[in-house]
């Protein structure tokens, strides 16, 4: 891990100074949009129905996994359909095993018909799909008998608006130098996109989900909700897999609707609004995010943790990157180093508030470890936050010596500063026994799928929020630095970025295709899910600093509206 030295010499004398004596960048974050809307949830009717609607969901998932994983076992393609609908209802989490299986047996009997030319485009793509999904590295050339002698894709093909779509979601697993899936991307979203037209194809609103945001880019969650109302009108939707799916999404929202209780009482005991109003509110949506990193209910404490966490990452991102004098950021970037209440004295008062609940928070961390016999891991936690203070000073100096860096230079920092390194670390320790000390120093040495991450995150949270940062003076973003080293314009910056976000989503493919993978699948998903964050909320601007209708909309599907029954 790079560290960084940091000098503490006359740079003392602020801690003195009231802060409203100094002159200081804010950034006028506009405030949290939900007021006492999660804290005055009351769970008293869910308690009486919980037990029963347990028992049903218990029922159900037996009637499903007789009908997918035995009646259906022989029909590979009605199968194939039902796991692809079972995992983007959001109850994949109840058959890991079944699926597993099943997969493994429809990959070996890919290898014994691999020359036939039996299949039709949607089995055939939706097999290749869910293979790779789950880490089984299927050769693309299956889809050469999809083209003419001419090598191109038979005209055929365009009348078959379910193969196309289904075709299209399997060219989003493709890695590097796969031609025929990157020519695959080009024919169907031509064609899927004159396909919506006609608004009464039935297939119109699965479409128009797919062309925004593939499967490969959803958040499971949130696909899941969306994916409720457009399968209960497919003709051939299996009832009871519906049903299951609607009671299990209403059973596990009140478990998140009391984790978000549980910590907006943590963050208003800290009063944070009142103590350092130059920060950010964001608490809700950070509870959003680490939802898309796992939602599922044995996660709990892991998701607590890390919202916690990621509340305090955030507002470490505003001392650093808005409110804190270069002087104080000195003193601060020491004492976080030391990890050491004795540190308090030399911080100014605003400081010593966020250093003192930092010490605090990774207290509360450290009991449950023990508590769950895993004290090792809370070592990784606190170096990752260290790790994530230098990287913030790096960039306060470079703004106070008035630095563009190279581009190599600023993506060594700015990938840390973006916090997926730490979210990942924090992700881990809520993990329970898949997680291993390996796992962590796996994790340290940057492996290639959390490079990529970091990098696509800093690339399009750069894109999405330059000009606001430039407003309020900021640190030279990657734009800056692309355009001076290189001494090309902003537009020809952006498509260059643009094709580099593309190419790291090969990256990430390829890392979860590798066998056997470095660390156990669950943790690779980790960093997937990471990456979807992030794209959902930077692809069409900064939706996260600047919590629009999508954002809103969103968590009132996830956390307020039950589905409907």
């Amino acid at each position: 891990m790079q560290t960084m030295s940091v000098q503490v010499g006359s740079a003392a004398q602020p801690q003195n100074a009231k802060p409203d004596e100094i002159a200081r960048r804010t950034a006028n974050f506009h405030p949290s949009i939900w007021g006492d809307q999660f804290i005055n949830y009351d769970d008293s009717q869910y308690m009486i129905t919980h037990a029963h609607k347990q028992g049903q969901v218990d029922e159900l998932k037996e009637v499903v996994r007789r009908e997918v994983f035995t009646t259906s076992a022989g029909d590979l393609s009605h199968q194939l359909k039902l796991i692809d609908a079972i995992q983007r209802l959001g109850v994949a989490y109840h058959f890991e095993r079944e699926i597993e299986e099943a997969l493994e047996r429809m990959r070996n009997t890919l290898h014994d018909h691999d020359s036939d030319d039996d299949g039709d485009l949607y089995n055939v793509a939706l097999c290749f799909r869910l293979l790779r999904q789950h880490g089984h590295n299927v050769s693309c050339d299956i889809f050469n008998k999809f083209k003419d002698e001419n090598g191109s894709f038979k005209e055929s093909l365009i009348a078959d608006v379910s193969g196309m779509l289904s075709f299209y979601e399997a060219t989003h697993l493709r890695v590097h130098g796969e031609d025929i899936l990157e020519e695959a991307l080009t024919f169907t979203t031509t064609h899927l996109e004159s396909a919506t037209t006609p608004v009464s194809n039935p297939l119109a609103a699965k479409i128009t989900q797919a062309l925004e945001r593939p499967l490969r880019k959803s958040l499971e969650r949130l696909g899941a909700r969306r994916y409720i109302s457009i399968y209960q009108d497919e003709a051939s939707h299996n009832e009871c897999l519906l049903k299951l799916a609607k009671l299990d999404f209403n059973l596990v929202q009140p478990l998140h609707k009391k984790e978000l209780q549980e910590i907006t009482r943590w963050w208003r005991a800290l009063d944070f609004e009142r103590k350092l109003p130059f920060a950010r509110d964001r608490m809700v949506e950070l509870y959003f995010w680490i939802v898309g990193v796992y939602f599922e209910p044995q996660y709990s404490v892991g998701r607590k943790i890390m919202t916690k966490v990621s509340v305090l990452l955030t507002i470490l991102d505003d001392i650093y990157d808005a409110f804190g004098t270069f002087e104080e950021l000195v003193i601060f970037t020491e004492a976080i180093d030391r990890w050491d209440v004795n540190c308090m004295d030399e911080l100014p008062d605003y400081m010593q508030i966020y250093y003192r609940t930092l010490l605090n928070l990774f207290n509360e961390i450290e009991d449950e470890m023990v508590k769950q016999g895993n004290s090792y891991r809370i070592y990784y936690a606190k170096e990752a936050a260290k790790a994530s203070c230098q990287a913030y000073f790096a960039e306060a100096r470079w703004l106070h010596e008035g630095c563009i860096p190279s581009m190599e230079e600023y993506m060594h920092v700015a990938a840390t500063t973006v916090g997926n390194r730490l979210l990942a670390t924090m992700s881990l320790l809520g993990m329970g026994d898949v997680v291993t000390k390996e796992v962590f120093e796996w994790l340290f040495s940057n492996p290639k799928i959390l490079r990529a991450s970091n990098i696509m995150f800093r690339l399009m949270d750069d894109i999405a929020g330059s000009k606001f940062e430039k407003e309020r003076g900021h640190v030279a973003s990657s734009i800056d630095c692309y355009m001076k080293q290189y001494g090309v314009s902003e537009e020809e910056t952006l498509d260059v970025f643009n094709k580099q976000v593309v190419d790291l989503w090969k990256d990430i493919n390829e890392e979860i295709l590798i066998k056997p993978t470095a660390v156990p699948r669950p943790v690779l998903i980790c960093v997937l899910n990471l990456t979807r964050v992030v794209d959902l909320l930077y692809k069409k601007g900064d939706d996260f600093t600047h919590v629009g209708k999508l954002m809103k909309d969103t968590i009132t599907s996830l956390y307020i509206d039950p589905v409907p029954l």
